[in-house]
């Protein structure tokens, strides 16, 4: 039986994940994988944290060890992937493990890595679920504080924008353009209200992709060096060419409300809000996330 196959311990369990108290994991597990960009061989240890410590990435490769929170000022690459620095130490495509930690309802956790990228396992976030499940789930004596948004944020590039409105609970709609044959009009929008159950079944799965006729200008700039169709769904001019095809009919829309909730949780809380975007992607997210804080009094605390 696959990770995908498994059976998830975790959603039946799971309350709303802009209620109750805070989580760490109970235990600590690991796993290795190729990291997407970079190619190397990463492994990756997760580990439970103290209360409000958040999600902190930490470089054991480096001597001393690095600390990096998951925070948005810290974003300083979104090119194909979210990328954090802090001084001389950095690591990148954080927001797959991001979003899995958002759908597990983990608040804290400290993320060991023994090179600069979190490896990219299968371009999805269910391999993390399925680590997270491993470790297991604590609950802490401590509230959760939410984010609510109570005044709209828009930020905008050309005919590209991301906005966060007030609502009721989290909620997103998001439409991709890429006019390709494989991509029909119908399958490019994703509309829904994203509580961790949702999450699980209808995000977590879907996969990173990319086009086959810019993968060799992409390795000649220092990028996708450990991509392929193990981890990626690829296109070329005409067609899918992963042998499986596509796990959802809108599988690419998925994956970008995927990267979008790992990106937003770089505010380092959960948010209330509806996250309404079109053809948005990690630089744009994180304006909008930077956007957000430099307006306090479009947000309050909850909890």
């Amino acid at each position: 039986m696959s990770l995908l196959d498994a059976p998830s311990t975790i959603a039946p369990t799971l309350t709303s994940s802009l209620s109750g108290r805070q989580r760490t994991l109970a235990s600590t597990a690991s796993t290795t994988g190729v990291a997407l960009h970079s190619g190397v061989r990463v492994k990756i240890t997760l580990k439970p944290a103290p209360i409000d410590s958040g999600i902190v990435f930490r470089r054991v490769d480096m001597t001393p060890a690095r600390d990096i929170p998951a925070r948005a000022e810290l974003v300083k690459e979104t090119r194909l992937a979210t990328t954090l620095v802090l001084d001389d130490a950095k690591v990148a495509t954080v927001e797959h493990l991001l979003a899995a930690c958002v759908g597990c309802s983990i608040d804290n956790a400290i993320i060991e890595l023994d090179n600069l990228e979190v490896p990219i396992m299968d371009g999805s976030a269910a391999p993390f679920v399925f680590l997270i499940e491993q470790a297991g789930i604590a609950e802490q004596a401590a509230p959760r504080k939410f984010i609510e948004v109570i005044q709209p944020i828009r930020v905008e590039t050309g005919d590209k924008f991301a906005q966060l409105l007030p609502s009721d609970h989290f909620e997103v709609d998001f439409t991709i353009d890429f006019s390709h044959p494989a991509i029909p009009d119908d399958q490019c929008r994703v509309q829904m209200r994203l509580d961790p159950a949702e999450f699980l079944d209808h995000i977590s799965r879907a996969r990173t992709f990319g086009f086959s006729y810019e993968a060799d200008m992409l390795r000649a700039i220092g990028l996708a060096q450990g991509g392929s169709m193990e981890n990626a769904v690829v296109l070329d001019e005409f067609k899918i060419l992963n042998r499986e095809g596509l796990r959802f009919a809108n599988e690419l829309a998925r994956h970008k409300v995927l990267d979008a909730v790992g990106d937003l949780f770089l505010l380092g809380h959960r948010i209330q809000a509806k996250y309404h975007a079109y053809k948005s992607g990690h630089d744009l997210n994180n304006k909008l996330c930077r956007a957000l804080m430099a307006q306090p009094d479009a947000w309050r605390w909850a909890s």
